[in-house]
């Protein structure tokens, strides 16, 4: 009945997979942002009272004591609409509620959500609301397959959670001194056949020189440094002869990059 995962493929053919929101944490969220509502609804009728008491407070024109009780209901009415559907679109498909439960609203191609569709999503609300408390809403929630409401049909949206930022990986000293030089592997071009050329052994051999390699002292790792490459190098179709030390160790450590991805792994 639910899918909780949903992959997407944008207009720029780059695959995305998001965790779809499902029904409690949609509510959890509305929940809290109906309560700042409300807090804003209490201190607006407050104030209206406080005038409607005191008529030195209205103007002449507000003689007439419905006047000011119909501005307040149409104030009240686009801060409670106007307040999902502007924290929606200039808040990247967040309300306060949304963000201090890490969801938000997206279209369905991956991108941001659009002012129309914001405003689509939103102006459906009164549809959603029916009978009463949203049941309408949280119905659909519920039982589809990507955990939408009707505003989200109309719309083309979706609600997914945030994607959470990975940490970095704390890199090892020799991972360390390969940044430094800015080493990568595309420093390296070598075919599937020439990578098939390497066994176990010229891993161990290549990958217990890089574990030594900020150990040993400059001449012993210059001496290694040549004998290694005489065994590895021409399998990728390298000469040794013309090139120097500091090249050589070079090339070997983006050849441990490489390696280690086909490798490091294996028993």
């Amino acid at each position: 009945m639910y899918q909780d995962k949903m992959d997407i493929k944008t207009p720029e053919y780059v695959s995305l997979q998001f965790q779809l929101s499902g029904l409690g944490s949609r509510a959890a969220a509305f929940l809290i942002d109906q309560l700042i509502l409300w807090a804003v609804n209490a201190v607006i009728i407050i104030i209206l009272v406080i005038i409607m008491k005191n008529e030195t407070f209205l103007p002449i024109f507000f003689a007439e004591n419905t006047i000011p009780i119909a501005i307040v209901i149409i104030a009240l009415f686009i801060i409670n609409w106007g307040y999902f559907f502007a924290f929606e679109f200039f808040l990247g498909g967040r309300t306060i509620g949304k963000k201090i439960l890490g969801i938000r609203v997206i279209q369905e191609n991956g991108h941001s959500i659009t002012l129309l569709s914001s405003f689509i999503r939103n102006l459906m609300r009164i549809i959603d609301s029916l009978p009463t408390a949203y049941l309408l809403g949280m119905i659909m929630v519920f039982f589809h397959s990507k955990h939408k409401r009707l505003g989200d049909l109309v719309a083309g949206t979706i609600v997914v959670h945030e994607r959470k930022a990975k940490r970095k990986k704390k890199l090892s000293p020799i991972e360390k001194e390969i940044e430094n030089r800015g080493l990568s592997k595309n420093e390296l071009s070598i075919d599937e056949w020439a990578l098939k050329s390497f066994g176990m052994k010229d891993w161990k051999l290549l990958s217990t020189y890089v574990s030594r390699f900020q150990q040993l002292p400059v001449s012993e790792r210059n001496a290694l440094t040549k004998q290694i490459s005489d065994i590895l190098l021409p399998k990728i179709g390298l000469g040794v002869e013309e090139k120097d030390e500091g090249e050589l160790e070079n090339i070997l450590l983006v050849l441990y990059l490489i390696l280690r991805d086909e490798w490091e792994f294996e028993i």
